[in-house]
């Protein structure tokens, strides 16, 4: 087995690794109470990752053969993530704007 096949079959599991990590962060920001922090858009983002680690663990259990996935589940997982990350950044630019005036 080469280098690049072997990397192909571990990513997606510090993948996960590193996700867990970010949830863990979120869940501490998620738990502050100060006032003026405006949280709306994150918890787009949070939900954006939910579905990344929903979409790695069908990658890991596909590998190891438990499961067969449709070829259009990907796709769509992929548009959910991209329009909720659409969907936080407009948030954010119309709250900005609101800061401003």
């Amino acid at each position: 087995m080469t280098f690049t096949e072997c990397l192909g079959l571990v990513a997606p599991y510090y993948n996960l690794v590193g996700v867990a990590i970010v949830i863990i962060l979120f869940i501490k920001l998620f738990m502050q109470r100060k006032k003026g922090i405006y949280t709306m858009p994150w918890y787009f983002l949070f939900i954006a990752i939910i579905i990344y680690v929903i979409e790695e663990t069908m990658t890991v259990m596909a590998s190891a053969g438990s499961i067969e996935i449709p070829n259009l589940l990907f796709p769509v997982f992929e548009m959910l993530m991209i329009s909720l990350f659409i969907y936080m950044l407009l948030l954010q630019k119309e709250y900005v704007k609101t800061i401003i005036r």
